[in-house]
Order: C-alpha cells, then structure tokens, then sequence
C-alpha cells in the first residue's frame, strides 16, 4: 500500500512561484510512475504531469508546459512540482498520484491518490 502526502501549497500573486512535494511512504514507491493532477471548483480534475519511475520520461499538459516542472528523489520518496509564472488560471487542489506502473500512459487511472492541497493564484 502507498500513502500519498502533498504539501506546499499557498497563495501567490500571479507572475510567482511555489513548490509542491508529495510525500510517499510504501517500498515499492520507487518502481512506481507518479504525477499531479488538479481540479478547479467547477471543473473536471485534469492532468498536470507524469513522471517515470526513475524520472527518465515526463510528461506536462499543454497548459504548463514550459512553466511547471516534475521531478522526484527517490533517497526521499518525493515527488515535486515546481511552478513558475503562475497565472490566476492555476488555482485549484492539486493532487499528487501514482501508479503501480513504472511508466505513465496517458489516460490511465491512477491507482493511489493524495488528500491534495490547495494553491490560489490572486491577479
């Protein structure tokens, strides 16, 4: 079993930035493809970033691409997502995922999932 914890979440002024971790406990953490989603009130909870069990093969939305980065230290069994040039149209709960795979492909559901934590992008 994997147990997700997200954290760095806050509030930013556009233009900013901010540092999501996502925290996994579990051995097999390191075989496994992880990523980030995020949902907007409202709105359908869509795909961010994915990345390979060893961080060889990411994957970003069109949305962030260029902007936010994926990446993870499995000494630490963390998952980040580093934000830059944050824009009002990021604000939503952010959930770091994973999956029992050591590859992502698109469209598949992940298998654990965090609590999520909440970034608010002010203009």
């Amino acid at each position: 079993q994997v147990q997700l914890v997200e954290s760095g979440g806050g509030l930013v002024q556009a233009g900013g930035s901010l540092r999501l971790s996502c925290a996994a406990s579990g051995r097999t953490f390191s075989t496994y493809a992880m990523g980030w989603f995020r949902q907007a009130p409202g709105k359908e909870r869509e795909f961010v970033a994915a990345i390979s069990w060893n961080g060889g093969t990411t994957h970003h939305a069109d949305s962030v691409r260029g902007r936010f980065t994926i990446s993870r230290d499995g000494a630490k069994n963390t998952v980040y997502l580093q934000m830059n040039s944050l824009k009002p149209e990021d604000t939503a709960v952010y959930y770091c995922a994973g999956w029992r795979g050591s590859y992502y492909y698109p469209g598949t559901e992940a298998d654990y999932w965090g609590q999520g934590t909440q970034v608010t992008v002010s203009s």
